[in-house]
């Protein structure tokens, strides 16, 4: 009788093993993308005063407000979302973690809204903005650009097996909810876009990429396969934008190896010119294997490779995006636009001012008027403490305004100090320009990718 290889190494150890003492193997660390506080909710959270209207520092004539915290203050805020509309109204949405004051009954995490009807300069209690069923993850929030008024909202929901989208006609008083796709898979990362009727929202399911569209603002649904036939280990919403001509584009990131994310990772770009239902895809750069964050407790890929967009009135695309350029290193921030739908882009331009080797994430961008676009990123220029770093411009991304740091020293928190924050909380942070101009942005701030951390706003212009 013939015995494979494997069989003969089996019985190999089987001998060895019967002659030796039982010793248990002690269980070696595996990276996960979730954070561990989900489903814990602590006592003292929930027995904690309900949190009421604050107001923000006022905005300088130039630059930028000191930074304020949003959200509740105790328990940890995580990955916010903003939206302005054209009547002065902002709005930030966040999953809060560890439990909601004065809500025995809400899992961790639940997702609040806190809104601001004076351009950011007073902002009401957080409260929830739906039934949160077992858990919410993932927050979007967007107001429509045609009518300026109308707002809609994307989350996860039920163990991220339902991505929802809710919508909102009266300026986020009260809100319809529909669930846009469920799945026994959980999902992850939705990217909402809207514009009219047409609403759209992004997500993953492991590998592959789908859209959900809606053609009557938001009341029904219907799914389509963004990358049917990838091959590839991880796929990751970034980015989202509804032309003014009704095509629609998403930026996403395909990693090539799932689990501990070691292989390099495309950037791509789809776009649909039939209202979500076919799509073509086209790899805008290519990132080696993302860097390793576990002394900060987080998630494969936390510091990974990820790409955003925004498009412009005139129809400009805009991307922005991290990358590394050897597997495991720290990565940059790079910007590139295009002017013929995301047919071809202009050369990448590195947009940071920080030495080389500073680590680089978590890329933002809104656009606006034409030629006007707004990009922040986070940095460790500094050493081991991050920042939140921003820069305009009005053409196109031809030049730029000087760098701007919007973190600013907040004492009383741990993971804050004068020259920085301990860890980007939050896979994602935001901005938005309000009916003035001026620009609006909400991030996290963090000790490490667990806990504690918290949300922080500013405006300027």
């Amino acid at each position: 009788m013939r015995y494979s290889r494997a069989v003969l190494v089996l019985a190999v150890l089987a001998a060895f093993s019967s002659a030796m003492p039982f010793v248990a193997a002690r269980p070696r660390p595996r990276p996960t993308k979730g954070k561990l506080s989900r489903g814990k909710v602590l006592p003292e959270v929930v027995a904690a005063s309900v949190a009421e209207s604050s107001a923000a520092p006022a905005m300088p004539q130039t630059g930028f407000a000191a930074q304020s915290r949003r959200g509740f203050t105790v328990g940890d805020q995580w990955e916010p979302a903003i939206a302005a509309d054209a009547y002065g109204t902002v709005y930030v949405l966040y999953p809060q973690y560890l439990g909601v004051p004065g809500c025995p009954d809400c899992p961790s995490p639940t997702m609040i809204l806190q809104v601001s009807r004076d351009r950011g300069a007073t902002w009401s209690a957080p409260r929830q903005i739906a039934s949160p069923g077992t858990g919410q993850w993932d927050a979007q929030i967007v107001v429509d650009p045609v009518d300026g008024r109308t707002v809609y909202a994307s989350w996860l929901q039920n163990r991220k097996s339902d991505t929802v989208v809710a919508r909102s006609d009266d300026m986020g008083n009260t809100w319809s909810v529909v669930v846009a796709d469920s799945s026994n898979a959980g999902t992850d990362k939705p990217i909402l876009a809207v514009r009219g009727p047409h609403v759209y929202v992004g997500f993953n399911h492991v590998q592959k990429v789908y859209v959900a569209a809606s053609h009557d603002g938001g009341r029904t649904f219907a799914v389509a396969n963004v990358n049917p036939n990838a091959k590839l280990g991880w796929s990751l919403a970034g980015g989202g934008v509804v032309d003014p001509a009704g095509n629609v584009y998403f930026s996403w990131a395909g990693y090539k190896q799932n689990g501990g994310a070691k292989g390099p990772v495309n950037l791509y770009l789809s776009r649909s010119a039939d209202g979500g239902a076919t799509w073509t895809n086209s790899v805008v750069d290519v990132s080696g294997a993302p860097p390793d964050c576990s002394a900060y407790e987080c998630g494969w890929a936390y510091l990974g490779a990820q790409i955003t967009m925004a498009g412009d009135d005139a129809g400009t695309l805009y991307a922005l995006w991290n990358m590394g350029s050897v597997d495991f290193g720290p990565e940059r921030i790079y910007f590139a636009r295009s002017t013929n739908g995301g047919a071809s882009w202009s050369a990448k331009a590195d947009v940071s001012s920080a030495p080389a080797g500073s680590a680089h994430a978590f890329p933002a961008i809104v656009a606006g008027n034409a030629g006007d676009v707004r990009i922040a990123w986070m940095d460790a220029r500094g050493g081991t403490l991050w920042n939140t770093y921003y820069r305009s411009s009005t053409n196109g991304g031809a030049t730029w305004s000087a760098e701007k740091d919007l973190s600013t020293y907040v004492a009383g928190l741990s993971y804050i100090q004068p020259g920085g924050f301990g860890y980007p909380f939050g896979d994602y942070f935001e901005m938005d320009i309000d009916d003035r101009g001026d620009t609006h942005a909400v991030w996290g701030e963090g000790l490490n990718y667990q806990t504690p951390g918290s949300i922080w706003y500013t405006r300027g212009r």
